[in-house]
């Protein structure tokens, strides 16, 4: 059976467990979350957390079919994991503490703890340290289609954000990097081929690894206005997550003739735009305007670690930019951040608001708890600011600010930190040119997880030599049913949705309009015609339902093709309908029938 293909069964709209929708639902904000609850594909339960109809699961078996295909074409045996896991495992990696609140944890009537698996790499991991323990038994690749649990703060978008969700995660199992990158590379292939099939555009960017770990890895992104993920790419071919872009590090600059720093009055000046004003009167420079590029901008935020530990830092950026949360947070993880509160700064009255510089942080000062207890707080800078630069930054005064601060002469740092917001015309990291931005939906992710997760479960193999080798390895993931939302996004019109036939509930959608028993008659026939072709119907069989609604609910299900048999059947004709295009096509019953064989041939091979 073709990857594509569910048993031809005829689906009667008379008797399927189906009721389409007029009006979006309330909580629905993109096109794909209001037409699937609307064509009923898909039911809310509970925020973020979907019940699955009829017609749902005949799309999504379609997806995983192809997925299978795919997979196994490269070799990858499927199996399956429950999803209700015990702790050990996760405490042995670290990630039971890691994944913090995103983590579903629950415990059993004896009081042991479980959680509910938002990916399972210590499974696939332990699994094959039981059984296997050869070189002779590599390369290996695993995978499932799988429920996956995170407890979202803010579940949005119908199935591209939701608290459960289905995903094919694949593993590989390697004896050294060289394999590793055999198999990373089979991976990457595989996931082309199915994007391409799914027919979804798609871009891979370079990506952070997050609470996954590893060296290397990277997304597949669905460019979509409606995306989380912002990417950049350039015309020279560099494409990334906006959260791995690595801003080009500025040569350091000779500041030997650069005047001692001085500090000046600048009374109401909270914001760099009334800073780099009153700059421009009070104080102008002969060299040109102040602009806010020239001064540094100190964001005082708050780290909370998995632990609970709460650690205030200081990220100092040029003036005319601002911290990108995302990259803060892909950047601190494990820890969360959050800006600092009115408690922060009581705790911490060096930190003057507004009026914050380096004087007061990290090695040039001693900004303690108003206990007097702890060491000076964590001052990061963004790599531009380099040796030599100069700098207009708060003079920790209210109303004062210093003109003149000169970087590795005056002030230094614990460190760089990459955060700043990354700018449309902003220079590739490679050199290929300047950036442009756009968002996109992660449909993929792939990692080259190296050897963290078997070292920390001791998944080690005998080499040739009889020595015990680390087993290195791959993480694959597909968003099954974020890639359906997908497809949903990409294909649907105001009217509804328009399935591609490979992924569509069924080829042809059968309306028989009117009364007339040989109407009715003579859409039964064309649908066991077309079946025994092996296409898959859909007949809209319904006796008491105007022709109105019948082609609204045919528009709104979006089935490739709609086959009307109606008036025009006394006159030896019906009409093909071909939902993506508009086109209408009339055809002799057994002319269409042989036209829709031929389509679905075509379109599904």
């Amino acid at each position: 059976m073709q990857a594509d293909r569910l048993p031809t069964v005829l689906i009667r709209m008379s008797s399927l467990f189906l009721r389409t929708l007029r009006e979006d639902p309330a909580d629905a904000e993109v096109a794909s979350h209001r037409l699937l609850v609307r064509a009923g594909y898909i039911r809310r339960a509970a925020p973020g957390i979907y019940s699955w109809l009829p017609l749902g699961l005949r799309v999504l078996a379609k997806v995983e079919a192809i997925v299978r295909e795919e997979m196994t074409a490269v070799g990858a045996q499927e199996v399956h994991f429950p999803a209700l896991l015990p702790r050990e495992p996760y405490e042995s990696t670290g990630r039971w503490t890691q994944y913090g609140p995103n983590l579903f944890r629950l415990k059993d009537r004896k009081n042991a703890d479980y959680l509910l698996a938002p990916t399972h790499e210590e499974m696939f991991t332990l699994l094959v340290k039981d059984l296997y323990s050869s070189y002779k038994d590599l390369p290996l690749s695993l995978y499932q289609i799988q429920t996956k649990y995170r407890d979202e703060a803010r579940p949005r978008a119908g199935l591209i954000r939701g608290r459960e969700f289905i995903m094919k995660d694949a593993y590989s199992f390697d004896i050294d990097d060289a394999g590793l990158e055999r198999s990373y590379a089979a991976q990457r292939a595989a996931y082309e081929r199915i994007f391409t099939r799914l027919g979804l555009d798609y871009v891979i960017v370079s990506a952070m690894s997050g609470a996954m770990g590893g060296s290397r890895s990277e997304e597949f992104l669905f460019p979509c206005e409606i995306g989380e993920d912002t990417f950049v790419r350039s015309a020279g071919g560099y494409a990334a997550n906006v959260e791995a872009v690595s801003t080009p590090v500025p040569d350091p600059v000779d500041a030997t003739g650069v005047p001692a720093s001085h500090v000046e009055d600048t009374p109401n000046t909270p914001s760099i735009e009334s800073l780099v004003a009153l700059a421009n009167e009070r104080f102008p420079r002969p060299e040109g305007q102040w602009a806010g590029a020239d001064t540094l901008k100190n964001f005082v935020v708050a780290l909370r670690q998995p632990t609970g530990e709460r650690e205030l830092l200081v990220i100092g950026v040029p003036g005319d930019r601002t911290v990108d949360p995302k990259r803060l947070e892909a950047a601190v993880a494990p820890a969360e951040a959050e800006a600092a509160t009115e408690a922060d700064f009581a705790a911490h009255p060096e930190l003057v608001k507004g009026y914050l510089g380096p004087g007061v942080l990290g090695p040039n000062g001693t900004a303690r708890g108003e206990d007097g207890t702890g060491g000076a707080v964590r001052y990061l800078l963004d790599p531009r600011v380099v040796p030599g630069t100069s700098w207009i930054t708060g003079a920790d005064e209210p109303g004062r600010h210093v003109f003149g601060l000169v970087a590795g002469r005056d002030f230094t740092a614990d460190g760089t930190i990459d955060v700043a917001d990354v700018r449309e015309g902003d220079p590739a990291p490679d050199d290929s040119g300047p950036l442009e931005l756009a968002r996109g939906i992660e449909i993929g992710h792939i990692f080259a997880l190296g050897r963290m997760y078997a070292q920390a479960l001791d998944l080690k193999v005998l080499d040739e030599n009889g020595k015990a080798v680390v087993v290195t390895m791959g993480s694959y993931g597909i968003g099954v049913t974020r890639a359906l939302a997908a497809i949903a996004e990409d294909t649907s019109d105001e009217k509804g949705l328009i399935w591609p036939l490979n992924v569509a509930p069924a080829h042809v959608h059968i309306v028989a309009t009117g009364k007339d028993e040989a109407i009715l008659a003579a859409a039964e026939q064309l649908a066991s015609e077309l079946q025994s072709h092996g296409v898959e119907v859909l007949l809209d069989d319904r006796p008491k339902v105007s022709a109105g609604v019948k082609f609204a609910d045919a528009e709104l299900i979006g089935v490739p093709y709609t086959l009307v048999v109606g008036r025009g059947l006394a006159s030896g004709v019906v009409e093909v309908r071909d939902r993506a295009s508009g086109e209408r096509e009339e055809l002799s019953p057994a002319n269409a029938v042989e036209r829709l064989r031929e389509i679905v041939a075509a379109g599904v091979a």
